[in-house]
């Protein structure tokens, strides 16, 4: 008898070891006033097409910020000096502003994002409007590789793809084949292995570059779904997802 009560008792311990391991991980999700995800990856490797398919297929109550818009203003600069700027480093980024404003968002404060313009590598007199949402996402390439920003997310997903593949859809939007060489030799592969690379360890999700994530997206999209509005279902989303 004093056997069977020891073997209930580690059933408990276990059973209680597991609700407070799903306590943990669901916790921040559950009472987070707008849901921070975080996609990050290479240049080209499909964040930008993986954060769209998740707005489309969770609805009106998504935010998608970019991390190009806060680019640092060089309009101090000369032309020679903008031109000469390592754009794919972390110091290129206002990531104090950007931090900032994933707080307010998260407080339910509006912001007024930066519009930057990036044949005169400086920012506009315009900004645009964005309301909080039930879930923010944000996406770009260093976003995990600076912990002030990356410490906001309640998820964090990074995309993977081969280095050639993302070399070659860099290719396909259309600039010059010696300006995109030797911006990927002098700067954005150093900067992918130094920062974006290493950056990978802290998602919660990794996966493939956005012609083979079909079954993530509807995963993750259907998860979402329930907690910020129980009423849609899996197929709801899965069918806006399909639309």
């Amino acid at each position: 008898m004093l056997k069977r009560m020891e073997e209930k008792l580690s059933w408990i311990a276990i059973l209680k070891l597991k609700f407070l391991f799903l306590l943990c991980f669901f916790k921040p999700l559950l009472f987070a006033s707008s849901i921070m995800i975080g996609i990050a990856g290479a240049s080209g490797a499909g964040k930008t097409t993986f954060a769209t398919k998740m707005k489309k297929a969770l609805g009106k109550e998504v935010a998608i910020i970019c991390q190009d818009s806060y680019y640092k203003d060089l309009s101090h600069l000369s032309i020679k000096e903008r031109s000469e700027t390592n754009f794919d480093a972390p110091a290129s980024i206002d990531f104090d502003l950007l931090t900032t404003h994933l707080k307010m968002l998260k407080d339910g404060r509006s912001i007024e994002c930066p519009v930057y313009d990036f044949v005169t590598h400086s920012r506009t007199k315009e900004t645009v409007k964005i309301e909080p949402k039930d879930i923010t996402i944000l996406e770009e390439c260093l976003i995990l590789a600076v912990p002030e920003v990356r410490n906001l997310f309640e998820m964090k997903i990074f995309v993977d793809a081969d280095m050639d593949i993302c070399l070659c859809r860099r290719i396909e939007r259309g600039r010059k084949f010696p300006d995109i060489q030797r911006q990927y030799l002098l700067t954005v592969r150093p900067m992918f292995l130094k920062h974006v690379a290493p950056s990978k360890a802290y998602a919660d999700l990794i996966i493939p570059n956005e012609g083979q994530n079909e079954v993530v997206l509807d995963f993750i999209s259907g998860q979402l779904s329930q907690m910020v509005t129980p009423s849609l279902t899996y197929q709801t989303c899965k069918g806006n997802n399909d639309a």
